[in-house]
């Protein structure tokens, strides 16, 4: 790619590119005294991308978003609540999918199947049809453009987030500025194999179904699929972008200068949100990141990466401040991919500082002291060495605490 691609991080989330809408709604589903319910709008068609949970339990809203994006031929609205996840929910909770898109397209003016819907909260539970509709008319009043309806948005979609997620960057494609926006919800029930959450991106270029489809689907490889919080991969994961061209750039079509400028700033985005996401884990003091560098295959640094960034070990660990370099190297070691313990030189990075723990698979003389000072800033990052090759990778997680049981221990509750 051209050094000459530059990309701006700007204000806003889902409402930046042009045309795009957002509104946020107190339903009651489950919650009581907060927006519950959120709209994601745009003033033209769209075309579609997504990318899904690989759990064999599957939400009814991914269900019904699979089929929408591999065979409506375009997509202007997002309906999507907070409280209750639709899942395992049976023909039922299918069945309210559809009267969800029915009720959005009546009230939106929009063909049913250009509504997709998405669901995050409790397994087991039906939805209440009611209150949702009622949403989704509170929805259509609110709806609107700037930045504060992205934002509300984008809290409305919490459950046990404590912050809400956006992000937006530019990037110029064929001497047109195009904006791409973002929003995602998650903190618990997080782990790579897909994309552990709800994620939202917008974007005013223009780029053709097939392409759009290939840059989202290669690009979770090294973004949402990367971040786990605590091995568990949801019914629900859900990664929706929608394109309706806006920005008047030529059409992207090929894999050209323009596509891989696109594809770029569209990581930039989806690697903003899985980090956001990946820091805010439940009950979680500590953004981890691990990175694997040296390695003879790209396949090699990601398994390493994902096992170290996994290990409960390690992120108690992270937690105590404690540079436990034994359990990183216990936890490579057993990931399955091989390499030379003996070879392998480990550092720990943060805003206060670089250090190197291991050099040749054993301790060098560091200070513990210094160790723990680098590991008590609230992003820390592990770098594994094991010079083996070029390739490399990294993943995101977080610390194990106390209050990641607590959250969990009653969280139907």
């Amino acid at each position: 790619m051209s050094e000459a691609v530059r990309i701006q991080t700007i204000d806003g989330g889902v409402t930046a590119a042009k045309g795009f809408e957002a509104a946020s709604a107190a339903a009651g589903i489950k919650y009581q005294g907060r927006d519950d319910m959120a709209l994601i709008y745009s003033e033209t068609p769209c075309r579609a991308a997504g990318t899904f949970t690989t759990n064999v339990v599957k939400a009814a809203p991914v269900k019904w978003d699979q089929k929408i994006v591999a065979e409506s031929p375009y997509v202007q609205a997002v309906v999507v609540n907070s409280g209750i996840a639709n899942a395992c929910t049976g023909a039922e909770g299918y069945g309210y999918c559809e009267e969800t898109a029915e009720e959005a397209a009546r009230v939106l003016g929009v063909p049913e199947n250009a509504v997709l819907v998405a669901s995050t909260g409790v397994i087991g539970m039906q939805l209440p049809m009611d209150r949702l509709k009622k949403g989704i008319s509170l929805l259509r009043e609110a709806k609107g453009a700037g930045a504060e309806k992205g934002t509300a948005a984008a809290k409305a979609i919490m459950t046990t987030d404590t912050v809400h997620k956006e992000i937006a960057v530019q990037v110029e494609l064929g001497g047109r500025i195009v904006t791409i926006g973002g929003m995602c919800k998650g903190s618990g029930m997080i782990h790579p194999n897909m994309c552990t959450m709800l994620a939202f991106v917008t974007t005013d270029a223009a780029i053709s179904r097939e392409l759009l489809q290939r840059a989202v689907s290669a690009d979770v490889k090294d973004t949402f699929n990367m971040i786990s919080v605590d091995g568990d991969t949801s019914t629900n994961d859900t990664l929706l972008v929608l394109a309706n061209g806006l920005a008047g750039n030529p059409e992207i079509t090929e894999e050209d200068e323009d596509y891989r400028a696109f594809a770029k700033a569209l990581s930039e985005v989806n690697t903003c949100l899985a980090k956001k996401m990946a820091g805010d884990g439940e009950g979680a003091t500590a953004l981890f990141e691990v990175k694997i560098i040296g390695a003879k295959t790209k396949e090699q640094a990601v398994t390493l990466s994902k096992s170290v960034v996994t290990s409960s070990l390690v992120k108690a660990a992270i937690y105590g401040h404690d540079a436990n370099w034994g359990r990183i190297l216990c936890a490579m070691g057993y990931s399955g991919a091989q390499f030379d313990p003996e070879k392998v030189d480990l550092f720990f990075e943060s805003a206060a500082g670089r250090i190197q723990i291991i050099e040749n698979g054993v301790a060098v003389d560091y200070s513990e002291e210094e160790a723990t000072r680098i590991l008590s800033e609230p992003e820390v990052t592990a770098i594994a060495d094991v010079k083996l090759g070029t390739e490399s990778a990294t993943a995101w997680g977080c610390d194990l605490t106390y209050d990641y049981v607590k959250i969990n221990a009653d969280y139907r509750s």
